[in-house]
Formats: C-alpha cells, structure tokens, sequence
C-alpha cells in the first residue's frame, strides 16, 4: 500500500513538474525572446528554433547548480525527519501550486516569473508542513529566500545597468559619428568580440560539473572566453565585414546571404553600375503594424494603419442625461471588443488560405461549427469528432504563425494605442543599413540570453522534481541531495522549448515594443545586458528571474533615448504588481494544497 502511495505521488509530481517546465517556456523564455523577435532581428519561428537549441544546451550543461537551491536551500531535507513520503507529497504540491498560477497567468497575458512563483510555493509548502521556523527565511549562505527575493530588486537594476552601458557604447562608436552606416561596418568585429566572449564565458565559466570547467583556473577561463571571442571577431572581420561592406555601402542589390564565403575576394566585386539608383536590400526594422495581407493595401509605413476603432469608441461623447452614461459606457467596451475580434478574424482568414497542417485545421474549423444545443447532441457529437484532430493541430501549430508584430504595437484609437505612440516618438530611429549591421550581432546574443536562461531557469522545475525522483528512488529524504540526473534535464528543457513554440505568444504579443521601442542595436544591448546579470547570479547559485533580468535591461536601454517618456511606465508597473503578487498568491495557493492534502482523512 505504501509502495502504491509513492508511485501516485510520484506520477503526479512528475506531472506538474513538466507542466511547470512548460509554462516556464511559454512564459518567462517567451518574454526573454520577445526582444528579439520585436526588433525584427529574428523571425518567431527562427526564434523557436534557436531557442530550442541554447534552452537545452545551457539545461543540460550547466543547469544542475541552481537546482540545489530549490531542492535544499529553502526547506532542509533534515526538516521531514526523514520521512520520504512527506518530502515527495511537499514538493508535488509545490508545483502544483506554482504550476496552476503561471498557467493561468499565461492564459490571460499576464507575464508573472515562474522563478518567484515557485520558490513562493516551496516557501508555502515548507510553512504548512514543517513550520515556518524551519523555512529558511534568510540568507543562509546565498541560498536561503532572503538571498533569492533580493534578486526582485537586484536584478532587474543590475539589469538596467549593463544594458544602458551596453548601448552607450554603441552609440559613441556608431550611432552619433557622421557617417554611423560606415562605422558600424567597420566596427562589427569589435561588437562580435564583445558578444561571442560573453557568449564563451557563459560557457566556460560556468562549466559542466561532468566536464570539471568549474574547477579551472581563472587564467584558463580568461584565455578560453576571450582567444573564442577573438576567432570570431577575426571571422567576421574576414567573412562578415566584406559582404556587409558590398550590401549596405556598395549598395548591391544581387547580393545573397552565401555570398559571405567569398569573403576578401568581395572587395573586388565591382560597383553597381547605376550607383544613384542602387538601394541596398535590407529588412525594414522600423515597429509597424500594418500588414497588407490582413489590412488591405496603404502605406507600409504608417502606424498602427487599418486598426481603427469606430469613432464611437475612439472619443466617447458626454450622455446629456445621467442615465445613459452607462449605456454609453457599454457601448464603448463593446466596440473595443468587436475591434479586437475582427482583428482576429482577419488573421484566422489568413491562416485559411495556408495550404500545410494549419491552413487544413483551420478551415475544417470554419467549415465545422458547433451547431444548436448542448455538446451531447447528436450532430454535435459528430461535429466534434471531425474537429478535434484540427484543435490538436491548431494548438500545436497556432502560436508559431501568430502576427505578433501586430499585437505588440497596440491598436490605433485605443488608449494603448495612444501610449506607445508617444512612447515610440521619444526613440530616435536609426537607418536599417545601421541596425541590419547589429540584427546579426543581436542573434547570437540572443542565443547567449537563452543559453543563461536554460541554465538558470531549468532548476526551477528539475529541482523540486529530483527531490521527488531521490525519495521514490531510496524511500530515503536524505537522498534528495543526490546529483540532478542529465535525463532530467533533458526531459524538463524539451518542455521549456514545447511551452515556447506552443504557448509563448501569449505573453510575447504583451512584452518587447508595450515596453519601449525596440531596434537590433537596441536588442543586442537589452539581451547582453541580461545575459551578464543572469550568468552571475546563477554563479552564485542565486535563480534569479530571466524575466526581471530582460524588463529591467530593457528599461535601462529605453532610459538611454533620454527621457523617461520613452518607457511605458504603465506596462513596467503592471509587471512590477504581478510579480510582487506572485509571492502571496503562489505561497498560499501551494500551501493551502498542502495542508488540505496533509490533514485529508485516512482509511485503512
């Protein structure tokens, strides 16, 4: 019976821990790749791709130190008295309570930390359980939650800092020099050095505890992070900065992304011979939302084009009699409501027209609606038969085609859309020949900031979850303290990757340019930044949140166009609330699940 009871607990434990595994994707990794999806450096399904890559190559290699926090660090396995059973049952309800919390807050948009939300819910847990005297409430050598709820106001400033720097650099060498499209040409290698050292330190520095980097010598870390960093400033001075040179200087429009292989011999590659007609073909990196194929033809290059409320909503007239404010008021919401529905529909009649797996689901959607009465009714019955294989499909493939440029800019006549206008008018826009020279700077620091957040991040779930695996394994709580399994890493960094391509939309149509105005060169320094703050956390085995890391690089670099109005402080206000209410909400709901479960009535 005892045996039985063990494998239940772990079951399900091992379910909420993929489960929080995947809303960490959806949401936290979502938010850390929004900044370069919003900057148009990257494509959503390109960043789908790269961060499947980097979140299980920084899991897998380095992932393992910070769950030690998250196993031990908060409740001291010697708290259960060795009781295993216990133990497993008080982390299953952890990630239950902090699994339901970030679920449901990806569901509305509303981007919370899953870092905070499960530390809250272990906190919780180790409260309904132990008492809170055994719950180490301080700073326990770094790993106590006085250490770990420094991070909510450390970070994010830390954040800010490198970020802000970061950028200010960028700016003095390119942005404010004469002739900014030559410099950042020549200048690419020297930014290239700065990203791929970071990138080799994250590494290096950081280490694998199988391969014993961790245990090596500063002067070895030095020499491995920067000789990396300079092979590759001396590539791209070889192959990158010739094709730039021939694209965006020379002006050659028949120039192909293969052609940088050619690398020196470019520089003999003659001059178009219409040099005043010549343009160079490069991504137009300016924050639009008008897309012709969901908004009919106009002008690419106006705002927020084709997204208009009905003037009733736009500017809502004083009732003259105090009766019919309300229905005034009700007719406001209403057509903000259908806006946002056509909006959608207009999207989903884009999708119809696709000829792969999506375009087929949607359309045996359109063509198969629930008809009249309940869900039992026979022709229902049927109906629903020939739309679930389309609702499968479409939950899997949705959130990989969504227009999230459109949804991030917000809606023209709105109050939203209002306030990023202004906020947007604050941001000196740079030329794409410039920003296309950082697009490809800012990838691999993307790459970098998803690298840190696998490394950092995977222990929120992989911790709690080789807790439960060490007891079910042992019967033993004092065995919790074994090494993380690398399968386990494996298992809970597919889930991250899953959660982003499946689920990260909704949080990443909230985030990026709803803060401040993106651009490559803005990115690169918002990704850096929070690549460094994450990096040296999770080297003092501090789970910092990636997410508060990325907000708070982001504002540093918004601050940087030099004046507060370039930031939407509504936004960072919402989220700033959301994450201080993650750590009531989280921690009782985790803890309410507990004690109701603890002191549930037994039968023989």
């Amino acid at each position: 019976m005892v045996l039985t009871q063990y494998n239940y607990v772990f079951a399900i434990g091992t379910f909420f821990a993929v489960l929080d595994a995947y809303n960490n994707g959806a949401n936290d990794v979502a938010n850390a790749w929004a900044t370069s999806v919003s900057s148009r450096s990257i494509s959503y399904r390109q960043a789908m791709i790269f961060g499947t890559i980097f979140e299980m190559l920084g899991a897998i290699t380095v992932g393992a130190r910070t769950a030690d926090t998250i196993k031990n660090g908060i409740i001291p396995h010697e708290s259960f008295q060795g009781n295993a059973g216990v133990q497993m049952l008080a982390f299953t309800c952890a990630l239950a309570g902090a699994a339901s919390w970030v679920m449901w807050c990806t569901r509305n948009s509303a981007h919370v930390s899953s870092t905070y939300s499960l530390v809250s819910a272990v906190a919780g847990v180790g409260v309904a359980t132990v008492g809170a005297s055994q719950v180490e409430w301080g700073w326990n050598g770094g790993q106590g939650l006085g250490a770990i709820f420094a991070g909510l106001g450390m970070a994010p400033a830390i954040s800010a800092c490198f970020g802000a720097v970061i950028f200010m650099l960028i700016k003095t060498v390119v942005h404010w020099r004469k002739n900014p499209v030559r410099w950042a040409v020549w200048t690419a290698p020297f930014f290239f050095l700065i990203a791929a050292t970071i990138c080799t330190l994250s590494i290096v520095y950081k280490g694998s505890p199988n391969l014993g980097l961790k245990d090596k010598p500063a002067w070895y870390v030095a020499s491995v992070s920067l000789g990396t960093g300079g092979g590759v400033c001396l590539l791209s001075a070889i192959f990158f900065v010739p094709w730039l040179h021939a694209q965006v200087i020379k002006r050659d429009a028949s120039i192909q992304w293969y052609h940088a292989f050619l690398g020196p011999m470019l520089w003999s590659r003659p001059y178009p011979t219409d040099t005043d007609t010549a343009v160079a073909v490069v991504p137009d990196y300016a924050v639009q939302q008008h897309d012709p194929a969901l908004h009919g033809n106009g002008s690419p290059d106006t705002l927020f084009e084709g997204m208009e409320l009905p003037k009733a909503a736009q500017k809502p007239q004083v009732a003259e009699k105090s009766e019919n404010i309300g229905v005034v008021e009700a007719q406001v919401k209403d057509d903000y409501k259908k806006l946002m529905l056509e909006t959608e529909n207009r999207l989903h009649a884009k999708l119809r027209k696709g000829r792969g797996p999506l375009g087929w689901a949607m359309r045996t959607l359109h063509n198969n609606p629930m008809g009249a009465g309940e869900i039992y009714e026979l022709h229902n019955l049927k109906t629903l038969l020939r739309r679930i294989p389309a609702m499968v499909v479409v939950g899997a493939l949705y959130g990989m085609h969504y227009d999230i440029h459109a949804a991030q800019s917000g809606i023209h006549g709105t109050p939203e859309g209002a306030r990023m206008e202004r906020v947007y008018a604050c941001a000196t826009k740079y030329s794409n020949e410039v920003e296309h020279a950082f697009s490809f700077i800012q990838v691999i620091t993307a790459c970098t900031a998803s690298f840190a957040h696998g490394a950092n991040d995977i222990g929120n779930s992989v911790g709690p979850w080789a807790v439960m695996y060490g007891a079910w394994r042992t019967r033993n709580a004092a065995e919790s303290e074994a090494d993380v399994a690398v399968w386990q890493l494996a298992v809970l960094s597919a889930s991250i990757s899953l959660g982003l391509i499946t689920y990260g939309y909704n949080i990443m149509k909230v985030m990026g340019n709803k803060i401040t105005y993106h651009s490559p060169s803005r990115g690169c320094s918002m990704e850096m930044g929070a690549a460094l703050t994450v990096l040296i956390f999770s080297q003092y085995k501090l789970p910092v949140s990636t997410s508060m890391c990325i907000t708070g690089a982001t504002v540093g670099v918004g601050l940087c166009n030099g004046t507060i109005r370039a930031v939407n402080w509504q936004r960072v206000g919402l989220l700033l609330f959301s994450w201080i209410m993650t750590i009531p909400i989280a921690g009782t709901l985790a803890g309410a699940i507990m004690g109701i479960v603890l002191n549930a009535p037994r039968f023989a």
